[in-house]
């Protein structure tokens, strides 16, 4: 069986999500691809896994001014152009990628494409190839809403294809434990994640916990890239210091070289999150995968959300119990502190994101799933 995997996105979040699934495949004996923006190629293969690049003359960033019907693409600065930019701009990567996974495809037919959540163009290709088209969850979050954005802009490739909107998948894989999924999503086949993280020689502090409570710090590597959300880290790192605890910062290279000067008594750098997590007693994010990583290792987070789309899920995530968020607009360093603070002073924090992770590690894992991909190609 040949199984094309479709990653998008510009953050390595949207390969360290398939990854788990894409080395059980391979690992049964079928082969296997990772396409992608040629961007995303050096993370495809960072995590051992081929990539073959079906977009080389844009990035992700630059089709947001193509000319196409809609116009440049503008980031969300208010809450109703949230899900018109996440469907359009998605939308567009699979348009731009469309004739480079058809050229690949007449030389490497795959009889399964899987994509992640927004890899539009795997239904595109699994319905022009005439194959099954799965779509797995990259992250837990749920929310509705961007399917009218998507469509829009895909109308040209949607009309060359015969299409008015793009095609159910054939099965979805879904990587959210079921406590934490919203009354009415779409229901899908269950699957435990496993991280898929990058990886870097070890050193003794990403697996060690220190003699001090430790809280963690990340806000991903494609946020961390931007001049003001550094800015906003330094604010955080300046004002978690007052804590009685440790403070490390998961960050790339370039960022963590920066901090490691400026906070000399600060850990920093780019560290397997599944490793570190576990040290920690607290860990400070944006959202997304990461939150998947803490509860996979059982850790108490707080969330700093910018994005009114993720409060369903995230709510859940508050009632459950292992968790503080601080939503749109609340994230400053001062309330940040305060959510440490509450989640380092009482133990209940931790005993709920235990057994969030119980619940989690009750899933399917990827090997139990490739056995239903097999049925399905098989038909």
């Amino acid at each position: 069986m040949k199984v094309l995997f479709i990653a998008a996105g510009t953050s390595p979040a949207g390969v360290f999500a398939l990854a788990p699934l894409a080395t059980a495949v391979r690992n049964a004996g079928h082969e296997i691809m990772v396409a992608a923006f040629d961007e995303l190629t050096p993370t495809i293969a960072a995590v051992g896994l081929p990539p073959v690049a079906v977009a080389t003359d844009h990035t992700t960033e630059s089709i947001k001014t193509l000319d196409r019907p809609g116009g440049p693409i503008e980031f969300p600065w208010s809450t109703e152009q949230e899900l018109p930019y996440v469907g359009r701009w998605f939308g567009r990567q699979a348009a731009v990628s469309l004739g480079g996974l058809l050229k690949l495809a007449e030389v490497w037919r795959p009889d399964l494409v899987i994509g992640g959540t927004d890899a539009h163009a795997g239904p595109l290709l699994g319905a022009h190839l005439g194959v099954p088209y799965v779509r797995q969850a990259w992250d837990w979050l749920h929310f509705d809403g961007v399917e009218r954005y998507v469509n829009e802009e895909l109308a040209p490739e949607l009309a060359t294809f015969g299409l008015d909107r793009l095609p159910d998948p054939d099965l979805f894989l879904d990587i959210c434990p079921p406590s934490l999924i919203p009354p009415g999503a779409p229901p899908g086949r269950p699957m435990r994640w496993v991280p898929g993280n990058r990886q870097c020689k070890l050193e003794p502090w990403m697996y060690s916990p220190g003699p001090r409570p430790r809280v963690c710090v990340t806000l991903g590597s494609f946020r961390t890239a931007m001049p003001e959300m550094f800015d906003y880290l330094c604010a955080l790192v300046t004002r978690l210091s007052e804590l009685d605890a440790e403070i490390v910062v998961a960050a790339n290279e370039r960022a963590a070289e920066k901090l490691r000067v400026r906070f000399p008594e600060v850990r920093s750098g780019w560290a397997p999150m599944e490793y570190l997590v576990r040290t920690c007693d607290a860990i400070v994010h944006c959202g997304g995968l990461t939150a998947l990583n803490a509860m996979e290792a059982g850790t108490p987070q707080v969330v700093v959300n910018q994005f009114e789309a993720f409060e369903g899920s995230l709510r859940l995530l508050e009632q459950q119990g292992s968790s503080v968020v601080l939503h749109r607009g609340d994230g400053s360093p001062d309330n940040t502190f305060e959510a440490c603070h509450k989640i380092l002073k009482d133990d209940g924090y931790a005993r709920q994101a235990r057994e969030l992770a119980r619940e989690l590690h009750g899933l399917p894992t990827p090997n139990d799933v490739v056995g239903d991909l097999e049925a399905l190609a098989r038909g």
